[in-house]
């Protein structure tokens, strides 16, 4: 018996040896060829070969073969990958959009606090020049990267107010931006407290144990944590927000990888602060990693009921690390089980109480998404609108009145603008199939009337979705004054998702 276990063992070791040889001969191999192609296209091939061009595209190319969050970052490029993991940058902290109509990057939105906002700038600003060099024709991309810099840095900024047709100039100083991990956290609707935690960058626990703290001393009744949106960030810091709501020494996360150091367990190591108000979380399929751990963990330990769609799906971990010439690495080390012993990845975390979004209305996107020509009649009105009105009501009780709703739309028809019917698309291609299966002559009366029903009326479109374009609107020119934290108090006031977790809170047991 001895002696058959010892054989057994050593069969098997040598079959786990020759399989590691097996890998290193083919590791070797493929290298070699890799190189030996190389040498031949610098040699022969009839361009000059750009050497970071084309060995990057094959390290990208054999990155992406394995999953979609292991990334090589050149030296050029380390600075993306810290702003990702801290949300932090050094700039002006202003969104930019490009107009389509005026071929140029203008403002889209300064955020609070930052040099845009303290040196004026305002939504619409046409970015002339930064410095020297012009900005005309330029994309988003190309003045990001002349408007970030090193902190502490100072350039002349030259734009061009469409309201008042004037150019003006400024010295803006660049500082460390980060975007507030909780942009807004308040009382709503009877002594319901809510948070939203837009992503988990460094600290990000800290301004949360603030927020909740401030909440709970405001007497709150309930709680909603909003997830929805928020892609992710630090383990370590959702850990510590879970923490918070279940006692201490509890398995939050788990992961496991090839090499021992990525095999870890993450337990809760102090006291909460509240393990009894009723919570639910928000999530959507944009809710992915730490947040899928937040709300997983919540969920397993029956803290917190989940409300929404199903989140994103993405169970794994990723670490940096450094490599050669002061790039860097985003590796995936492990995968992630919460303490019920699943793994999201790939499935998503499922809610207790299903509730979708609104859909957005095909005429609505082609009025304010950015990027579009079609939007430029809104950007416009919505400019206009600033010029006139130096404040407006508070973001929570703001709104259009039906008249000054009455002039936008007036400037839509007037504007000559026009939407892909896609009722009317899909209607087209049905009569060509009829007309290919013989059914089109039998129903041509029912089809020519239903076509007629779903020619575009541009006027009844605008009036039918009045309500959603209204708060489309209302949106925009509330973040020109209030800037995030408007923003969410107003999205809140139509948010039904938010309402059944009010619902749900205020009838919980």
């Amino acid at each position: 018996m001895a002696i058959g276990l010892c054989l057994l063992a050593t069969s098997l070791t040598t079959a786990a040896q020759n399989a590691v040889d097996d890998d290193n001969f083919k590791m070797s191999k493929n290298l070699e060829i890799f190189n030996s192609i190389y040498r031949g296209l610098d040699m022969m091939y009839v361009d000059t070969l750009d050497a970071d061009k084309v060995v990057g595209t094959g390290i990208q190319q054999m990155l992406r073969s394995l999953d979609p969050y292991t990334v090589y970052y050149s030296e050029d490029n380390t600075k993306d990958l810290r702003t990702m993991l801290t949300g932090k940058y050094a700039g002006i902290g202003a969104l930019i959009r490009y107009n389509l109509k005026d071929k140029c990057v203008v403002i889209d939105e300064p955020y609070e606090g930052t040099p845009a906002a303290e040196a004026g700038l305002k939504k619409g600003d046409e970015i002339i020049s930064i410095d020297d060099s012009l900005m005309k024709d330029k994309d988003v991309a190309y003045v990001s990267s002349r408007l970030r810099g090193d902190a502490g840095t100072t350039f002349v900024l030259k734009i061009r107010r469409p309201s008042t047709g004037k150019q003006m100039q400024m010295k803006i100083t660049r500082r460390p931006i980060q975007m507030p991990a909780i942009p807004y956290y308040g009382v709503e609707r009877d002594d319901i407290g809510y948070i939203c935690l837009s992503s988990f960058t460094e600290d990000c626990a800290k301004e949360f144990r603030h927020a909740l703290i401030d909440l709970k001393n405001q007497g709150i009744k309930g709680l909603v944590l909003d997830l929805r949106g928020n892609g992710g960030g630090s383990l370590s810091e959702a850990v510590k927000i879970v923490n918070m709501f279940v006692p201490r020494g509890k398995t939050v996360v788990t992961t496991k990888g090839k090499i021992e150091r990525a095999n870890s367990e993450y337990t809760t190591t102090v006291e909460p602060i509240d393990t009894i108000t009723p919570m639910i979380i928000m999530v959507n399929a944009e809710s992915a990693s730490a947040s899928e751990i937040t709300c997983g963990a919540l969920q397993d330990y029956k803290r917190a009921k989940l409300l929404g769609t199903k989140t994103f799906g993405k169970g794994l971990v990723q670490v940096p690390i450094d490599v050669p010439y002061n790039g860097q690495l985003k590796l995936t080390i492990s995968k992630y089980y919460l303490p019920s012993g699943r793994c999201v990845q790939g499935t998503g975390v499922e809610p207790d109480l299903e509730v979708k979004a609104d859909s957005l209305p095909n005429i609505v996107y082609y009025l304010t998404a950015s990027g579009l020509d079609s939007t430029e009649v809104l950007l416009n009105y919505e400019i206009d609108y600033l010029q006139k009105h130096p404040t407006i009501a508070p973001a929570k009780d703001f709104d259009l009145t039906d008249e000054e709703y009455d002039e936008f739309k007036a400037r839509v028809l007037a504007s000559g603008f026009t939407y892909d019917n896609q009722s009317s698309k899909i209607l087209t291609e049905m009569k060509k199939v009829m007309e290919f299966e013989g059914y089109y002559e039998d129903a041509k009366a029912e089809y020519e009337a239903l076509e007629k029903k779903l020619q575009h009326n541009l006027a009844r479109d605008l009036d039918r979705n009045k309500k959603v374009l209204k708060q489309a609107i209302v949106s925009d020119l509330v973040a020109a004054y209030y800037y995030q934290k408007g923003i969410i108090q107003t999205a809140l006031r139509n948010d039904k998702q938010f309402e059944k977790a009010v619902e749900e809170l205020k009838n919980d047991k």
